[in-house]
């Protein structure tokens, strides 16, 4: 499993996030627990997310329902 680059960022339900250009995966973990890896998220909505005013929105509303995912812990 590839190891993505993790950043913090301001949200009440996402502690970090990171994202892996090469497989196009977006790495979150939420302050709650939980660390899950979404597949085929582009980079722009990457780049989207990490500039969203509300990262916790951007991430339900664009991300949580639109890309599959595993749970990695």
């Amino acid at each position: 499993m590839t190891e993505i680059d993790m950043k913090p960022v301001r949200s009440r339900d996402l502690a970090l996030v990171g994202y892996d250009v090469a497989t196009s995966i977006l790495e979150v973990v939420f302050r709650a627990g939980g660390v899950y890896r979404y597949q085929g998220v582009p980079e722009s909505v990457y780049h989207e997310l990490m500039a969203a005013s509300s990262i916790g929105t951007f991430f339900q509303k664009n991300i949580k329902t639109q890309y599959s995912f595993t749970k990695v812990s």
